[in-house]
């Protein structure tokens, strides 16, 4: 089985985000142990993260941005209601399945 390579560009953007965590932490006062204990992970996971390491898993992720009150700007920033695109299709009737 061939091996998955990873895109630089997603690892620039799992880098980039990883920086943009350590930065609320830090923002917030918060040591890298405060914030893997609340979240339930070990500081070596959060490290990872911070880091930009892919293969962190999504809950992870979700976790420490709960936990540094992100929750909610990640909501918002995924609701396809709020991008042009989709405010513009708003009323079209979503397919159930997408088949190519």
């Amino acid at each position: 089985m061939a091996l998955k390579r990873t895109s630089p560009k997603t690892h620039r953007t799992a880098v980039n985000i990883g920086q943009q965590l350590l930065t609320w932490r830090k923002l917030q006062g918060l040591t890298a142990q405060q914030v893997a204990d609340r979240a339930g992970l070990s500081r070596a996971t959060l490290r990872k993260v911070e880091h930009g390491e892919l293969g962190v898993g999504f809950e992870s992720f979700l976790d420490i941005a709960r936990v540094l009150g992100l929750s909610p700007q990640l909501n918002t920033a995924f609701d396809p209601y709020e991008t042009d695109m989709g405010r513009a299709r708003a009323d079209e009737q979503l397919p159930q399945r997408v088949r190519r």
